[in-house]
């Protein structure tokens, strides 16, 4: 049930009373609602009862960045606003209506991909730090990617895997190695792509006129070989999605090589998050990458 707190600091920030409010599945990380308001609105809340300070406002701008022309639709933003005493964190924002995937979805969602990507921007990381699911992300200015996947990306998670008793001293060594190797492993160089950040199947929504629509977001200016090594590891992506986007924006030789190596970063937050099998499918990850 959604608190009164909650619904009055959302009536008041939206200058409209909720008329209607449930709960909706899904979601590992959140809890959200439709709320329908009093001029007939209906809107899409997310709330944490313990939400990173800046967790929502990051989502907010992350979520307008992606905004570009030629791009996959993204929910526009109303507001949000940081926890108090009484109330969770929240953010609102424009509810999609869920359809079914047209006959052009996959197409579309490939070439729009391939739109983001190809809008540039000046440098590797982005103007402010955020969150992949609860855990911060840090997107400190770059010109070199390798070394901003290293070092932004990838050192990070493994002190925190660390802390959290989830990283073997042996496992440790070897991403010191693959440091070591960095520079040979991570292709060719490429400008900073737009990328969503987070983009597994759960975030690539089917809106009610069969077209995709990104939610979610995990920004940054990085390697377009991210988001695409992160839709190939939990799949639910066609293979005419990946056939258009390359098509659009092809990809250079050796990418299919590098996939292990751009699903570290995705496959490190799940260790951390849920344990389990993550250390096992870390582990083979770098085994391709590392063949003794």
């Amino acid at each position: 049930m959604t608190s009164k707190a909650l619904l009055d600091a959302i009536a008041g920030a939206l200058g409209q009373p909720v008329c209607v409010s449930g709960r909706l599945r899904g979601g590992d990380i959140c809890i959200s609602y439709r709320m329908t308001l009093q001029d007939g609105r209906t809107v899409f809340v997310k709330t944490h009862d313990a939400a990173p300070r800046g967790m929502f406002e990051a989502e907010a701008d992350g979520l307008a960045w992606l905004r570009v022309d030629g791009a996959p639709r993204v929910p526009r933003v109303f507001t949000h606003a940081l926890a108090s005493p009484d109330r969770p964190a929240f953010l609102v924002l424009e509810y999609v209506e869920l359809g079914e995937r047209g006959p052009t979805y996959d197409e579309h969602l490939g070439r729009g991909l391939a739109a983001l990507h190809r809008t540039h921007v000046p440098r590797f990381g982005w103007n402010r730090n955020n969150f992949i699911a609860v855990l911060p992300q840090a997107n400190p200015p770059s010109e070199n990617w390798g070394e901003f996947y290293q070092s932004a990306r990838l050192a990070p998670l493994l002190e925190r895997a660390q802390h959290v008793g989830r990283m073997p001293p042996s496992l440790r060594r070897r991403f010191e190695t693959l440091f070591s190797r960095l520079p040979t492993l991570i292709g060719p160089e490429e400008p900073p792509a737009r990328l969503h950040g987070d983009l597994w199947t759960g975030n690539a929504i089917c809106d009610n006129k069969g077209q995709p629509c990104l939610i979610d977001p995990a920004v940054y200016g990085g390697h377009r070989e991210m988001d695409l090594a992160m839709m190939r590891l939990f799949g639910g992506f066609s293979e005419t999605t990946f056939a258009a986007y390359h098509e659009a924006y092809p990809l250079y030789p050796g990418h299919e090589q590098r996939l292990p190596l751009y699903q570290l970063y995705p496959l490190l937050v799940h260790l951390i998050l849920f344990g389990g099998s993550y250390l096992a499918a870390v582990e083979a990850a770098l085994t391709r990458l590392l063949p003794s």
